[in-house]
């Protein structure tokens, strides 16, 4: 039988790793990623502080508690990690994984005054009527009150662009929730690159950008398949990762 927890500790381990590869994270503080396995009520797996994305494995995650101290583990949550990431977690608890990341693209899409992703190319229409916008930045996230302004602006939605900062991606899923982080920079290197010639954006009519919306939450499922596949190649060259998934599957 499979075991769960570790399952979800390869899981979290994947997206660290590849979001660094991505060029998705910033330093060892600019970004960091949570996940509560079903099951879960009372804590929350996330990075130490001070651990780059690249360096993150199934072993060296923490558990944390929405009181801010580590129960499984080595090191400390940072400390706008906690304060963004718990208060989210309880406000939807629904939205298991919990991405947030300083992405080059969809960063400087939120210092653009009054910019929104707009519907203007494929990989857009994956997020459309699906994001909402932080206009507000209250420097630096180290209190419950700034984490529960972020939950409200999220609201039901599973993209949060806050102004000046990053953005903030949630799913039911690692899988789901690391296929849209990283949809969601490539929808924004595009439309900064057509902003950058000076020319008008082709915006996409209303109905077929609904459409197109439509068909990609009928095939969610491919959101699994990256995922899975993006694994697969971690095992192949880290021997940390292929023992994993091995226990995993027993």
């Amino acid at each position: 039988m499979s075991d769960p927890a570790r399952e979800a500790r390869i899981d979290m381990a994947t997206a660290f790793r590849w979001g660094a590869r991505m060029g998705l994270n910033e330093g060892v503080n600019g970004g960091h990623l949570s996940y509560q396995p079903p099951g879960w009520h009372d804590r929350f797996l996330t990075q130490p502080n001070g651990i780059h994305w690249g360096e993150v494995t199934p072993d060296n995650l923490i558990a944390v508690d929405f009181r801010g101290n580590t129960v499984e583990g080595r090191g400390k949550v940072e400390k706008a990690s906690f304060h963004i990431h718990a208060r989210l977690h309880l406000a939807r608890p629904e939205a298991r994984c919990i991405l947030h990341a300083h992405m080059p693209y969809s960063t400087a899409l939120t210092i653009v005054k009054g910019a929104r992703l707009e519907p203007i190319g494929q990989q857009s229409l994956r997020f459309y009527n699906r994001c909402v916008y932080y206009d507000e930045f209250n420097a630096l996230a180290h209190s419950d009150n700034e984490g529960d302004r972020m939950a409200a602006a999220l609201g039901d939605k599973a993209v949060l662009f806050l102004a000046s900062h990053g953005v903030i991606v949630v799913g039911p899923t690692c899988g789901e929730a690391f296929d849209d982080l990283y949809y969601l920079e490539r929808a924004c290197m595009n439309q900064i690159h057509a902003m950058s010639a000076g020319r008008e954006l082709n915006r996409i009519a209303e109905d077929m950008a609904a459409l197109a919306v439509k068909q990609y939450m009928g095939q969610r499922f491919n959101c699994e398949l990256h995922f899975e596949s993006l694994k697969r190649m971690l095992a192949e060259e880290d021997p940390r990762f292929r023992s994993g998934l091995a226990q995993a599957a027993e």
